[in-house]
């Protein structure tokens, strides 16, 4: 016995009208387009993801001479140097 419930979604006008284009091209109903997409994406979730090892580097880091963490300032004013040498060297 097949039990059919209707319901109510917002979305995108331009989601669903290439979803209603895709119905039409392929002669499915908008109804049939919508379910396979969510029965993907629930089965993808369902399957575990591959593990990822990413390497972990050894090199020691931190920040350059002059340039103090509290002080967001000294961040940008060196971006605003980088930024005009640049400029300067495109001349």
């Amino acid at each position: 016995m097949l039990i059919c419930m209707r319901t109510t979604i917002q979305m995108d006008p331009h989601l669903l009208k290439a979803a209603k284009k895709y119905a039409a091209e392929h002669r499915r109903t908008l109804t049939s387009v919508i379910e396979d997409a969510i029965r993907e994406v629930l089965a993808r979730a369902k399957s575990p993801r591959p593990s990822i090892n990413l390497p972990i580097s050894k090199v020691g880091g931190g920040f350059q001479p002059g340039i103090d963490p509290r002080r967001m300032a000294d961040f940008y004013e060196l971006e605003d140097l980088e930024y005009v040498e640049r400029w300067r060297g495109s001349r």
